[in-house]
C-alpha cells in the first residue's frame, strides 16, 4: 500500500525542520504533558511565569508526534511568550494556532487542539499548585483539555487492548 504524503504548507514543514524553541527549560514554573506514545503524539510544555505579574518569559516544548504535531506546539510557545496567563486563557485557541501556521489538513486539526489542550492543562496546573482558582478560568475543562484528556484515554485503552494476553493482568 503507499503511503501519499499529506499536503502541509510551507511554514509547518519549515517549523517541522527548524522548530522553534524545543527542548526542555530546567528552570520552569510548570510543566504540563498532554496526549499518550501510545497513538503517537505527545507534547509537553515548559513554562516559565513571573510569579507577580502572571507573565509567561519563556516557554518550550518537546514533543514525539507528526510535522503538525511538532509545528503547532512550536507556534504556541511563540505565540504565548509575554502574554499573562489570563490573556494566553482567553485569546488561545486551536483555530488561531491553526491560522497562525497556514492551515492544517483537516484530518491533522488533532494536533492544534492538543497543543492548546497541553497548554491550558499547564495553566490550570500551574493555578492548582498555587492552590488558587482564578476568577477567569472556568471549573469544567476546556473542549481542548477535554480533547486531549479522551485523546489520552482512547490511547490506553486501545494500548491495553493490543499486549498479548499474558501480559495482561486481571
Amino acid at each position: 500500500m503507499s503511503r501519499i504524503p499529506l499536503p502541509y504548507n510551507s511554514k509547518v514543514m519549515d517549523l517541522f525542520r527548524n522548530p522553534k524553541n524545543l527542548g526542555k527549560l530546567e528552570d520552569a514554573t510548570i510543566v504540563a504533558v498532554a496526549g499518550n506514545p501510545a497513538c503517537g503524539d505527545m507534547i509537553t510544555f515548559y513554562l516559565k511565569i513571573n510569579q507577580q505579574t502572571q507573565i509567561i518569559e519563556k516557554a518550550q516544548f518537546e514533543s514525539y508526534g507528526c510535522a503538525a504535531n511538532i509545528a503547532t506546539s512550536s507556534i504556541v510557545t511563540e505565540m504565548i511568550m509575554g502574554l499573562t496567563l489570563e490573556a494566553t486563557w482567553a485569546d488561545i485557541t486551536w483555530q488561531k494556532v491553526t491560522e497562525e501556521i497556514g492551515g492544517l489538513p483537516s484530518v491533522k486539526f488533532h494536533c492544534g487542539v492538543l497543543a492548546v489542550g497541553a497548554l491550558k492543562r499547564a495553566i490550570r496546573k500551574y493555578f492548582n499548585d498555587q492552590g488558587s482558582e482564578p476568577v477567569w478560568m472556568p471549573k469544567e475543562n476546556t473542549f481542548e483539555e477535554k480533547q486531549a484528556l479522551e485523546e489520552e484515554e482512547l490511547a490506553n485503552t486501545l494500548s491495553k487492548r493490543l499486549k498479548p494476553e499474558e501480559e495482561k493482568s486481571p
